[in-house]
């Protein structure tokens, strides 16, 4: 592999991803991802956790503040919210892989030693990603894939998607060269954020028991 300043400048995490080797290759090669600007401030790589024989596919927009620390996907409270959507839809959450379309945690800060604030990623930094979950896909092969958002979806299916138009809908789209079956949903922190967060909640349910009809 190559990892050069060139990588950075031409934005894109290709000369990283390594040409063989499982998801254990893949998380050691995204450790030293120079791709984009987003490691500078990161603490660290978030890569996606589960098992290779995953039957269905979790894809979020990046980590949050708790999983930049951790270095592990979806352990903050949004994370822990999905975990008990997908069980009362009937998804059992250890049998799935979750992961995001971008690899660094994006935030700014109001002042020096306050809060990081989550900051969406551009539509170039999660180009610049897009080889991480591509290679994820081709090594697990999910039977379906469970959107997390607008970013999300856009990363993966272009600029033109709309969570809100699709939302609890079972789609059958090419993603990465690859003939996939989505399902997308919110975002699990958009729920957190919500006015009316038991309606929000019950959406989020909604939509995954559309993901696990599919998977049965």
């Amino acid at each position: 592999m190559v990892r050069t300043s060139a990588s950075e400048d031409a934005c894109t995490a290709e000369p990283f991803v390594p040409e063989r080797g499982g998801l254990a290759a893949l998380r050691r090669a995204a450790a030293d991802c120079r791709g984009c600007p987003l490691h500078r401030d990161a603490t660290q790589t978030v890569f996606g956790a589960g098992s290779a024989d995953a039957r269905v596919m979790l894809v979020g927009e990046q980590p949050g503040d708790q999983e930049d620390r951790q270095g592990k996907p979806f352990v903050g409270p949004a994370g822990k919210l999905l975990d008990r959507a997908l069980a009362e839809a009937g998804i059992d959450p250890s049998e799935a892989y979750v992961t995001n379309a971008v690899k660094h945690f994006k935030f700014t800060r109001t002042e020096p030693r306050k809060w990081r604030i989550h900051k969406a990623p551009t539509l170039r930094e999660t180009t610049a990603c897009g080889p991480w979950p591509a290679a994820e896909l081709a090594v697990v092969e999910p039977e379906l894939i469970v959107v997390l958002g607008a970013t999300a979806g856009k990363a993966l299916l272009g600029s033109s998607f709309r969570v809100t138009q699709v939302r609890g809908t079972v789609l059958e789209e090419e993603i990465h060269g690859r003939a996939e079956r989505l399902v997308p949903t919110v975002r699990p922190s958009s729920v957190l954020r919500s006015d009316d967060r038991e309606a929000a909640y019950r959406g989020l349910v909604s939509d995954l028991k559309v993901a696990a009809d599919a998977l049965s």
